[in-house]
């Protein structure tokens, strides 16, 4: 069933009887060509891409709960391309035009609103490093637009500009980045998946792998056994224990990311706004409320909360440059699981075992990834070589010196 206005009003004359379900609850096969190992935004956006751009549509995503129990359903729902380095703006790039027509292209209201992303500095020299970045943004094809404060003062009068701490010196424009749903984002990409023949698999836990002299012929699940000549782990948070269980240690470290969300506002925020001397971000979901958020927990944890400190800090750095804040009483907070590589930058490469397959490492940029990391994900299952746009996400890079370290500060996860 495609969705459309003419469908809305042909259910709607016939009492809503005619809707499906979005996607089926296929029992597993005994073996797949592809099997992908985490039914999140990362795992379900590669199997639709395998299926649509490669035809390949024998493939099982197994995911351990449900679809949209993880991080992509756990996020601020930020997307944006204003990355710097020559390893990842190629490819947040891509994953920006991706977004950019990815309702039509899965027929799915992901409610993607481009209503633009901007960076504050509060420096000189923090200006001059994101006069840099912008050039380079630019040279590669994305859009920048830096604003003066006198800029900011029209067009955002709300902000604390004189703060004797950190005043408000300018900020840097991507008009195109923005938000999106998140987990329409896993729905759509699950229901496009499946109308191509992929198998989703809820409430299948992967326990082991099946690897004799050096080849992954198949993994272990409470379902049973499943053998696939392919095995794609996606797993976020959790790549370290799903990746233990082949015997791989990871240069991947997991934290918890705390999420917060306000009670309903009326309209106050055009875009998506980041504290240049802090960790704050915040933009206005289309329900009202404020969705912000900040650093990750200082601590490893695979637990879906965080603790209040966080929280204390995070509400800090809101008020630092919109006092307003302070009169929005909070009515939720939630954890994402996050899988934090040593320079800040992700992974999607072959592993040394044959046959299996690694994409993880997001940090804070797996949501807005979502996409652009399918799409190379599915390519590198297909071909078996990197996508033109993830050459630089290899596992090796720390042992070959080539790292990709966006903030320039080092293997310091807490700090990303």
């Amino acid at each position: 069933m495609r969705y459309s206005a003419l469908q809305i009003l042909k259910q709607g004359l016939t009492g809503n009887k005619g809707w499906k379900p979005v996607w089926r609850e296929p029992e597993p096969k005994p073996a797949y060509d592809i099997i992908i190992i985490g039914g999140g935004g990362h795992g379900l956006a590669t199997a639709y891409y395998l299926a649509r751009e490669f035809g390949m549509t024998n493939i099982a995503v197994l995911e351990k709960g449900w679809i949209g129990s993880g991080n992509v359903g756990r996020n601020t729902t930020i997307i944006r391309s204003n990355y710097m380095l020559p390893g990842n703006q190629p490819f947040y790039e891509q994953s920006l035009k991706l977004w950019e027509g990815l309702e039509q292209d899965f027929n799915y209201n992901a409610m993607i609103s481009q209503r633009s992303i901007l960076n504050l500095f509060h420096s000189d020299p923090q200006r001059d490093a994101f006069v840099r970045r912008a050039n380079a943004m630019i040279l590669s094809g994305a859009d920048a637009e830096l604003a003066t404060a006198d800029d900011l003062r029209r067009e955002l009068p709300f902000l604390d500009f004189d703060n004797a701490r950190f005043p408000i010196k300018g900020g840097l424009f991507q008009r195109r980045g923005g938000t999106v749903r998140h987990d329409a984002v896993a729905w759509g990409f699950a229901r496009g998946a499946d109308m191509r023949g992929v198998d989703i698999i809820q409430n299948c836990e992967v326990t082991g792998f099946e690897i004799n002299n050096g080849v992954c012929s198949g993994v272990k699940t409470t379902r049973g056994p499943i053998r696939a000549s392919k095995i794609a782990v996606c797993v976020a948070g959790s790549s370290g224990r799903v990746m233990a269980q082949a015997g791989m240690r990871l240069p991947i470290e997991t934290h918890v990311l705390q999420a917060f969300v306000t009670e309903g506002l009326k309209p106050v925020l055009p875009g998506v706004i980041t504290f240049g001397a802090g960790h704050f971000y915040v933009s206005q979901s289309d329900k009202g409320g404020l969705v912000f958020g900040g650093d990750i927990d200082g601590y490893n944890s695979y637990a879906q909360r965080g603790n209040l400190p966080v929280v204390e800090d995070v509400a800090e750095g809101g008020m630092a440059i919109m006092p307003m804040i302070g009169r929005a009483r909070l009515l939720r907070s939630w954890g994402g699981v996050m899988d934090m590589s040593m320079d800040g930058s992700p992974f999607i490469d072959k592993t040394d075992i044959d046959g299996l397959y690694f994409n993880g490492g997001w940090c804070y940029g797996g949501f807005k990834a979502t996409p652009a990391s399918g799409f190379c994900y599915a390519h590198l299952l297909a071909h078996d070589r990197p996508h033109p746009n993830a050459t630089e996400f290899r596992l090796d890079r720390f042992k070959r010196g080539h790292i990709i370290d966006e903030k320039g500060v080092g293997a310091q996860p807490n700090l990303h």
